[in-house]
């Protein structure tokens, strides 16, 4: 039987969540699942089976998006910083999220689990990716821009949360997703993450359906700024290309505007290539990260 689909809605859910559906409704929710060892302090029970409890409810959560049409939910499960707690409760971790990850492989779901994560570890990441690029004379250096760094974050190959929901009563990120959820809708709730219910979800979606208009304005407003920026960049690159071809003499508008035309194509042409050489590249490391001989 399916972990995420056992058990259904009762009546009063699932006409809540029709009703829910009738407004703007998120396709993408990121979680900061905290609280599992506060939820075994306050049960007296091993800290171990906090984890577990907050597995299990990850498993139910993920069912109640399914029915409530999320698609494609983010988890925060294990940061960087946390390597920093007892040998014996990391290695019971990671014990126990081996064994419940891949019992959610068989699920039909699109959960990314940021694992060992931190978001300025990310963003310095793709800096560092941008300037590879540079270096090996797939970009130039006027290609660097924030549209191009957004491609080489891990989370490229998805659209940034609309609601991001973080448990416990915690009031703030924990480094988490900071570029992708600079146009969010962010919700802090004080239950602890074992404990979390149906209605709880449901409060943080109302929370993002009114603020739902200010938070795509936001967006178009941020999207015509990089189209803006990334116009003017090009208008720059061309003028300069233009005064060293033309020794510095007047150049008729419509020429300006075909070379302007031109160098976006080939801006845009290099792009891709170092896209997809930057993806050539991670999928190697990976590879040689599985093989049997670095294993061994």
């Amino acid at each position: 039987m399916s972990w995420i689909r056992e058990g259904e809605l009762s009546l009063l859910e699932r006409l809540t969540a029709n009703v829910l559906k009738a407004g703007p409704m998120p396709k993408h929710v990121a979680f900061i699942m905290d609280g599992n060892r506060r939820y075994a302090q306050k049960r007296h029970v091993e800290r171990q089976e906090g984890h577990t409890q907050g597995f299990d409810k990850l498993a139910e959560t993920l069912r109640w998006c399914l029915n409530l049409g999320i698609h494609e939910v983010t988890v925060y499960a294990f940061s960087i910083e946390n390597f920093k707690r007892s040998k014996e409760e990391v290695g019971g971790l990671m014990e126990l999220a081996k064994e419940k990850f891949l019992r959610l492989l068989d699920e039909q779901c699109f959960l990314n689990v940021c694992f060992a994560y931190t978001s300025r570890h990310e963003i310095a990441n793709a800096v560092k990716e941008m300037a590879w690029g540079v270096e090996q004379g797939l970009i130039k250096s006027s290609d660097v821009s924030e549209a191009l760094l957004n491609e080489c974050l891990y989370t490229s190959s998805s659209p940034n949360p609309d609601l991001l929901i973080r448990t416990s009563g915690e009031v703030r990120l924990s480094d988490f997703l900071l570029w992708q959820t600079s146009h969010s809708c962010i919700v802090f709730q004080s239950i602890l993450w074992p404990e979390y219910s149906f209605w709880n979800l449901c409060e943080a979606i109302l929370q993002y359906q009114q603020n739902h208009h200010a938070i795509q304005k936001a967006r178009e407003v941020h999207r015509e700024g990089q189209a803006v920026q990334q116009l003017e960049s090009d208008h720059s690159c061309v003028a300069e290309l233009l005064q060293h071809r033309g020794n510095g003499k007047p150049v008729d508008p419509q020429c300006r505007q075909t070379a302007l035309q031109s160098y976006a194509a080939s801006r845009e042409e290099r792009v891709q290539r170092f896209i997809g050489a930057l993806q050539q590249k991670r999928d190697t490391f990976f590879d040689h990260l599985l093989s049997p001989t670095a294993v061994a």
